[in-house]
């Protein structure tokens, strides 16, 4: 970690080419920037502390505000949990907050919260070679090596969702199907704890489709019957794919809810 003072390029002299003027960042988007690579290095880990405002101030030479207004912008995107009267904390998806943070299925009646967590099924697990749509969806180049992953999430003993999860194979080497089924809290806090990848944001499609045979069945749904398909590329820092997810929801019983601002 660099430790100087953020600052500008110096002017081209007479003897340089012309340049281009680089856009204008704010000092607080770069302090932004700064907090930003300690957390992408691990120095902050989800769940510690980071430095106080008055210490990361004198840390980057920057007044407290600046900080302060930095630190804003990164708990408002879900990066940072301020916590009253304890500090700022790196967000994990092992918080409830954060938990549900990328589930948007809840059902007509009640809340998450009342219906309790998922009964998850891990149907298959398994290593192979990525195809050309799966090797772009995960920046990857075609043959390389990917874990797939298929569940079925049930609640009230209803299976609800199915689940197809493509992931890159070096950072989640190890990852077994036996480890999927002993870990008993979200898949994105496994990841996140043994395996150092921690997702940060997620790009959606949605669409209604008809499902499969296969699908059907896992699903226990009869012929002809719509389902809610959802396919999510989940991203670490620095905007790498790290998951393709498809997902296929039952909505007799549940619906798709999204707050936006």
């Amino acid at each position: 970690m660099n430790n100087s003072s953020p600052q500008t390029d110096a002017p081209a002299t007479a003897q340089e080419a012309p340049v281009v003027t680089p856009a204008f960042s704010p000092l607080y988007q770069q302090i932004k920037g700064l907090i930003l690579q300690s957390l992408q290095s691990s120095e902050w880990k989800p769940g510690e502390s980071i430095p106080s405002e008055m210490e990361l101030a004198a840390r980057y030479r920057v007044s407290q505000g600046t900080v302060r207004k930095a630190i804003d912008e990164l708990a408002n995107d879900h990066l940072l949990i301020r916590k009253q009267g304890k500090g700022t904390f790196v967000a994990t998806h092992a918080e409830h907050q954060v938990q549900y943070r990328f589930l948007k299925l809840v059902p007509d009646q009640g809340d998450l919260n009342t219906e309790g967590p998922a009964q998850r099924e891990i149907v298959d697990c398994k290593r192979l070679r990525a195809s050309a749509d799966i090797a772009r969806a995960l920046g990857l180049r075609p043959g390389d090596a990917v874990l797939q992953v298929r569940r079925v999430l049930s609640f009230a003993g209803v299976p609800t969702i199915l689940e197809d999860l493509w992931l890159p194979g070096t950072p989640f080497k190890g990852l077994t199907a036996e480890r999927l089924a002993d870990y008993h809290g979200p898949m994105y806090a496994l990841f996140e704890t043994e395996f150092g990848v921690r997702m940060v944001r997620a790009e959606e499609k949605i669409r209604a489709v008809l499902p499969d045979k296969g699908q059907r069945d896992l699903l226990q749904l009869p012929v002809n019957t719509p389902l809610l398909s959802v396919e999510r590329i989940a991203y670490t820092y620095n905007d790498t794919p790290m998951e393709l997810r498809r997902g296929f929801y039952r909505t007799d019983t549940h619906h798709y809810h999204n707050a936006l601002n």
